[in-house]
């Protein structure tokens, strides 16, 4: 992959990252803060607010785009990687974020999820994980344990495994991976602009409560642990060091050295590329 000049506007703060449109999730949504994080990111990496695009799904989490001040796409159920890919290929320039919560990305959008991760085109990936479908109304998602009866659907718990988002993005090949809470939302602004700045797909995995369907995840804050290890460098290591993790390990967990996927017939894409094929078009 080639070079990509990165664009700086230093004297940005973390405020002038998030919009005029007031936030309409739920009191004490762990969303919130990584809404603050996000921008934190944003700002301490000097990145220009049109040199950076949010793109996301649907879900609560999803609603992220709007509350930003950078470019924004709210897709479709599920399909905010596979919009996000393109919109980096397109640009390579452009600092791409894909935005969802645990159903939006592991549920119907669990392949686009496989697929990103292994090919490892250079964008994020902020994966907001509540163990639940809040906007719907607190329904079992694909990280919540068998044993979760709260749900009028699943009053007996669901009975089935819930996914492991580490794991799983380890076997398809994700190039990094790092676990922040959103009770900390300082130390998950670093762990979103490491995960900006290293070459390929980075997941960052929150856990953000959701207190209104699942008011146990208080606690939450009682079980995060920061890891105590440098991160992994290999997948096989990884997959070793983290096949019993509790799911509470925070920080960066791995750090591969895969090469970005970048086809070399858009490496050399320009703003000025496009305007003149759109003109050729237009005759």
């Amino acid at each position: 992959m080639p070079d990509i000049a990165v664009a700086t506007a230093p004297n940005l703060t973390a405020q002038d990252f998030k919009s005029d449109i007031k936030p309409i999730w739920c009191p004490g949504c762990g969303d919130y803060s990584v809404l603050t994080a996000l921008a934190k990111a944003c700002a301490e990496l000097a990145r220009p607010r049109e040199s950076v695009a949010l793109i996301s799904g649907i879900g609560c989490s999803s609603r992220l785009p709007a509350y930003t001040s950078v470019y924004g796409f709210h897709g479709v159920h599920g399909r905010a990687l596979a919009l996000a890919a393109g919109v980096k290929l397109a640009r390579p320039d452009l600092t791409v974020i894909a935005a969802g919560g645990d159903g939006d990305g592991l549920s119907i959008g669990g392949n686009h999820f496989l697929h990103a991760c292994r090919r490892n085109v250079d964008m994020t990936y902020i994966l907001m994980d509540n163990q639940v479908y809040g906007m719907t109304k607190g329904q079992a998602s694909p990280t919540t344990a068998p044993d979760w009866c709260e749900s009028k659907l699943t009053p007996e718990g669901t009975g089935i495994s819930p996914v492991a988002p580490l794991l799983l993005a380890l076997a398809a090949g994700v190039n990094f991976f790092a676990r922040g809470f959103a009770g900390n939302p300082n130390e998950l602004a670093r762990l979103i602009a490491a995960g900006i700045t290293h070459p390929g797909f980075s997941v960052i995995h929150v856990l953000s409560p959701c207190v209104t369907f699942r008011a146990e995840q208080r606690a939450w804050k009682q079980a995060v642990h920061a890891s105590d290890a440098a991160p992994a460098t290999l997948p096989a290591e990884a997959l070793t060091r983290f096949a019993a993790d509790d799911g509470f390990t925070t920080g960066i967990l791995f750090a591969g050295s895969k090469p970005p996927f970048m086809p070399p017939r858009y490496a050399v894409r320009t703003t000025a590329d496009f305007e003149r094929d759109y003109e050729i078009a237009c005759k």
